[in-house]
């Protein structure tokens, strides 16, 4: 190219174009692999003959259970081709080395060690391809006393220490409605795949991730398992808020139509914030001028001091419920918006899909599945690339769907061959 000229960017082709991906996951990292086919990966969903467990996940288009009509599976495998092997065989076992020899990167999600026992763990697929790129999703991770413990997304959100904080005072703690604990550890392990791709692109060489959902979880439980460490009380849950202490902090407060969060907090950060809420909440006639001058910069310390009654905290909460309580979701957001006040709706599934920014900025794509008579609404990208933008290439694979495609045309099998594996049930 010659000096000062523009690279034709129109040209670029995805980001990870040419990358070829071997995903054996089960629920525990398919949206790894989806992350990576969305940046333009060749992904190779591989599942047993028969298809994956996840394909028996509910809900079900229509609510009728099928192996294409799992939601949970179209949920996380678009922009992946699919297979079908058997690697309790030995034929199973080596198509897999094929394949991964000419990999990119492996993702599984199998117990500690069980893959290494059918000859296809990291330092076996290493031996054929030193630049691979193995990336092991599991609860606990690789080693620890913990490693070969049993596991769930409730298990794994209480050992992270995020459970704490979910669901009622009075009760044991519950799970999210849609177990979180693997997406976050999903979403880790591809960046980290990245990390060790650059990093493979410098030294020629690939490496092993492990990565555990446990420790994925770190940053979601907010903080609060170092309120220990230095003495400080400790974060317990309340419906819709949490409690320090004799402190009880709500979160979410309802309004005319549905629920919204308001900051009502104290301290050099958020108590600004609070005075100029209830600067307004006095001008509204909702408070007297003795609740509007309370020091909301100190007002914490003041209520762990006993300066200031719990039952005085009580009343000015109850002043903003009432002003909460006084207009729409959209009237309240408005305002804050306005006035520069910490609120916001708390949004229904179809808020979300009408979102004014989201239907501005054609967030929502489509994929079409003409097997099925359906257009499939998927959230669009993660992240808008100006030169290599995100495209959704392909609907989630059917069961073997691209059997005859990869190992008839990419690894070379023969007619007679690939047959001779589809009958005896290997593939």
């Amino acid at each position: 190219m010659a000096a000062g000229a523009q690279p034709n960017v129109t040209s670029r082709v995805a980001m990870l174009s040419g990358c070829r991906v071997l995903d054996l996951t089960t629920e525990r990292g398919l949206m790894c692999g989806q992350i990576l086919g969305d940046l333009g990966a060749d992904v190779i969903k591989v599942e047993p003959p028969g298809g994956s467990s996840v394909r028996s996940l509910a809900p079900f288009f229509a609510g009728q259970p099928g192996p294409e009509r799992s939601v949970y599976w179209w949920a996380y495998n678009r922009n992946k081709r699919g297979i079908t092997l058997d690697l309790e065989t030995v034929e199973g076992r080596d198509l897999m080395r094929q394949l991964a020899a000419r990999a990119d990167f492996v993702i599984e999600s199998d117990h500690p060690g069980a893959l290494a026992q059918r000859g296809l763990g990291y330092d076996d697929l290493r031996a054929l391809n030193p630049a691979l790129v193995y990336v092991s999703i599991t609860p606990f991770g690789q080693d620890g006393p913990k490693a070969s413990y049993a596991d769930s997304d409730l298990i794994v959100m209480a050992a992270s220490g995020v459970l704490i904080l979910y669901g009622d005072e009075d009760r044991p703690p519950i799970r999210m409605s849609v177990p979180q604990a693997y997406l976050h550890a999903s979403a880790d392990a591809a960046g980290a795949a990245l990390i060790a791709y650059y990093d493979r692109l410098n030294t020629g060489l690939g490496q092993q991730l492990d990565v555990a959902a446990q420790e994925s979880l770190g940053l979601a439980q907010q903080s609060t398992m170092l309120a220990a460490t230095i003495g400080g009380d400790e974060t317990r849950r309340m419906a819709g808020g949490v409690k320090m202490g004799p402190i009880r902090v709500p979160l979410v407060w309802e309004a005319k139509d549905g629920l919204v969060t308001c900051v009502f907090l104290f301290g050099s950060a958020l108590g600004v914030f609070t005075r100029k809420l209830m600067n307004y909440i006095y001008e509204q006639g909702f408070c007297d001028q003795a609740t509007r001058d309370k020091d909301w910069i100190a007002y914490a310390d003041m209520l762990l001091t006993g300066r200031e009654p719990i039952e005085e905290y009580e009343r000015a909460k109850g002043v903003v419920a009432a002003f909460l309580r006084s207009m729409t979701k959209a009237e309240a957001f408005d305002l804050a918006r306005q006035h520069g006040f910490l609120i916001a709706p708390l949004a229904t599934i179809d808020d979300v899909l009408q979102n004014p920014q989201f239907v501005a900025r054609e967030y929502w794509q489509t994929i079409e599945d003409r097997d099925l008579g359906l257009k499939l609404t998927y959230p669009g990208p993660f992240a808008r690339f100006s030169a290599t933008p995100i495209e959704y290439r392909r609907r989630p694979p059917r069961v073997g769907e691209h059997n005859r495609e990869i190992l008839v045309g990419d690894l070379g099998l023969s007619e007679r061959e690939f047959g001779d594996l589809a009958r005896r049930g290997i593939i």
